[in-house]
This record gives C-alpha cells, sequence and structure tokens, in this order.
C-alpha cells in the first residue's frame, strides 16, 4: 500500500521525484527557450542541479528536523532553504541577465550573499552543542 511517509525513508524515490519536479517546473520558462545556446545552457543547467540538490537535502533535513526536533537540524534546514533561493536568484540572474535587479544590487549579488548566509547558517548548525 502506498504511503506518503514511504516517500522520504526511500531516498531515491525521493530524489527521482525531486529532479522531475523542478525540470517540469523550469522546462517552460528556462530549458525550452534557451535549449539551442550551447554553453549557456550548460551554466543554467548548472544552477538548475544546484536547486535540485538544495530541494532534495531541504527535505530530508526538514523530515529528520520534525522526527527529532533539535535546533542544529533546523538551522541545516533553514541553511538549505536559503540555499534554494540563492540557487534560483544566481538562475535567474544567468538566464536573464540585469533584467531582476533590486535597486543598486546586481541579482548576482543577491545570490552571492544568500550563499555566504548558507554557510553561516551551516556552521553554525555544525558548531551548535544541542
Amino acid at each position: 500500500m502506498f504511503k506518503p511517509e514511504n516517500l522520504i525513508e526511500r531516498k531515491s524515490t525521493l530524489f527521482s521525484i525531486v529532479v522531475a519536479g523542478v525540470i517540469a517546473i523550469l522546462a517552460i520558462p528556462i530549458i525550452i527557450p534557451h535549449m539551442l545556446h550551447g554553453y549557456h545552457l550548460a551554466h543554467i543547467f548548472l544552477h538548475i542541479g544546484g536547486i535540485t540538490l538544495a530541494v532534495f537535502i531541504a527535505t530530508l533535513a526538514l523530515s529528520a528536523y520534525f522526527r527529532l526536533r533539535t535546533k542544529r537540524l533546523l538551522l541545516s534546514a533553514i541553511a538549505f532553504t536559503t540555499f534554494i533561493g540563492a540557487e534560483s536568484a544566481l538562475l535567474l540572474d544567468s538566464t536573464w541577465p540585469n533584467l531582476f535587479d533590486i535597486g543598486l544590487m546586481p541579482l548576482n549579488e543577491v545570490g552571492h550573499l544568500l550563499t555566504f548566509i548558507t554557510l553561516g547558517l551551516l556552521a553554525l548548525g555544525v558548531f551548535r552543542n544541542d
């Protein structure tokens, strides 16, 4: 019998669902319009791979947090969720450069700032004593 809880336990199935979901969501707005752009498409797929891995690891971290309820796991889950935002910002910047700049700050720098915040949250989670 199918139970949604089994998706989290079987990591290969969860990874397959995450990959299919991310590619399905990004296919029409991002992948298909840049299909013939060569290395630009490779750069886009690099960020799509980062989003996919971040969604997968954030899902696992959230699942572990709801099971164990430790602050270390909560910080890790928030860090990987922040990394999803960072990779999304970098994907938007590599797909449509200079279109979504925030005031004087380019979107590229927002992505790098979120990546730095991710590393800080992961460091806090690693060095935290629970």
